[in-house]
């Protein structure tokens, strides 16, 4: 295979001919150093220039050893697994057919104020390449063992980077991330129509489609609809141009998502050690929730955001939910504004992120530190439900999310009626609206196009939340 250069290659060894590699890292193809005596060394050239004193759009190990071990490309992911991922996806494609995905777009708050980059979790899947503006396309050959990697990005541009901040550019596609072939994504107009063209089958979640009675929102697929392929001229024919989106309208285009969700739907030993770290992570912040007295909902708020980035972690994996009272009976209440009254329960549903990966943890426990009778009987009755469920949730069972969801209800019903609670009926799902679990990994509500239908299996990763 064209992408098979594992582990990493040279970072600047192959664009950056004048720099030449004197000191060899662990990563450098042509280096001889054990891999013992090689984690200690410093990547330098016969320049001034070290890895560790450029610039790239992301963390790497070179530039924040605090933050990646040497090997990974993201936090607690190593590069070698990203190129994995690909081969899985090439293998579920047809000969002489490609995937497609793009990168997310920045999004604003208001005119030039933006909100923090979020990159789309099927391409940071695929491609561990945390920019906007960028493409990734997945190629198979005809040879069901091959495929080729493609990357378009920015290219670096210093006078963008003193406002935005620093790019990877097109060197790192290729030598950081892997990619067997990259091209400035300004460049689209000349490099998709080949790929597209010669692909018997186009798997993409971009809306191509011209005809579209919605318009789209995105301005990265406007882009791309607006392109327009370039055909070279010859003697006997001028340079002819015409939409990209008719080349796309005589190919079979099939949606990707399902693909790459069976895929995302079972984690590796990497990402469930990762998951399991963050997890902790938020426990532990509860439990120092916990353990204070709060007058305000928003304290308890900007204190786990400070405890998680404490901890290691990037900050929450969404918006949590610090309701007190009767503000916990809406489902997804968020304002977080409200005094907290000791006689009360509080409902603490939050998570923290890292390197992309999230936790949902939902628990509720008395503002004052100690339950009501009352409080207790009814923290107990649901705490029993959970605590079944939980036990199901491995595969010599047999049950499947749906099946889980089904036994809670029924436990639900025999708990809340034992305390004299009228659940026949509809009545039930007054008190539990909600499906039980759901699955997570790179977003809090993980793979949606994977059924919960199915049996449970080694590897996913769910919430259990009576």
């Amino acid at each position: 295979m064209r992408n098979r250069v594992l582990p990493r290659r040279d970072l600047f060894a192959s664009p950056i001919s004048s720099l030449k590699c004197t000191r060899a890292p662990w990563i450098c193809p042509s280096c001889r150093v054990s891999q013992s005596r090689a984690t200690t060394l410093r990547r330098t050239y016969a320049t001034t220039v070290a890895a560790a004193d450029l610039q790239f759009g992301q963390p790497l190990h070179e530039t924040h050893p605090h933050l990646l071990e040497a090997g990974e490309l993201t936090p607690g992911i190593p590069a070698l697994e990203y190129a994995n991922r690909r081969t899985a996806l090439a293998q579920k494609l047809p000969a002489n057919s490609i995937a497609v995905v793009a990168a997310a777009e920045v999004k604003y708050k208001s005119g030039v104020v933006f909100y923090p980059f979020h990159q789309d979790s099927n391409f940071f899947y695929l491609t561990g390449f945390n920019e906007p503006e960028a493409l990734a396309v997945i190629a198979k050959s005809s040879d069901p063992n091959d495929h080729t990697f493609h990357l378009y990005a920015r290219p670096k541009d210093p006078k963008s980077e003193m406002w935005e901040g620093p790019r990877s550019g097109l060197d790192a596609a290729t030598d950081v991330f892997n990619a067997d072939e990259t091209g400035p994504i300004s460049h689209l107009p000349t490099l998709l129509p080949a790929l597209f063209s010669s692909a018997s089958t186009i798997y993409t979640d971009i809306a191509f489609t011209p005809t579209s009675t919605k318009p789209s929102t995105s301005l990265f697929t406007r882009f791309l609809n607006s392109l327009k392929s370039t055909s070279p001229s010859t003697s006997s024919s001028p340079t002819t141009e015409k939409p990209l989106s008719s080349i796309l309208a005589s190919r079979n285009l099939k949606p990707l998502k399902p693909l790459v969700h069976d895929l995302r739907a079972f984690k590796s030993e990497n990402e469930i050690r990762l998951m399991r770290g963050v997890g902790q992570a938020t426990g532990r912040s509860f439990q120092g929730v916990m353990s204070r007295q709060w007058e305000y909902e928003n304290e308890i708020e900007a204190w786990m955001e400070y405890d998680f980035r404490r901890r290691g972690m990037d900050g929450n994996a969404y918006v949590p939910v610090i309701a007190g009272g009767k503000n916990a009976q809406s489902i997804h209440y968020t304002r977080n504004d409200d005094a907290l009254s000791p006689a009360d329960l509080l409902l603490l549903d939050a998570g923290a992120e890292k390197g992309h990966y999230i936790t949902d943890v939902t628990r509720t426990f008395p503002v004052s530190g100690k339950f009501s009778p009352a409080q207790r009987d009814l923290y107990t009755a649901v705490l029993n439900a959970q605590r079944t469920c939980v036990n199901l949730c491995r595969e010599d069972a047999g049950v499947s999310l749906d099946k889980v969801h089904e036994i809670t209800e029924n436990e639900l019903r025999k708990e809340l009626t034992g305390l004299g609670f009228d659940v026949r009926g509809k009545n039930l799902g007054i008190l539990f609206p909600h499906h039980v679990g759901h699955y997570i990994g790179l977003d809090v509500h993980d793979t949606p196009n994977y059924s919960r239908s199915g049996p449970l299996k080694e590897g996913q990763c769910i919430t259990i939340e009576p």
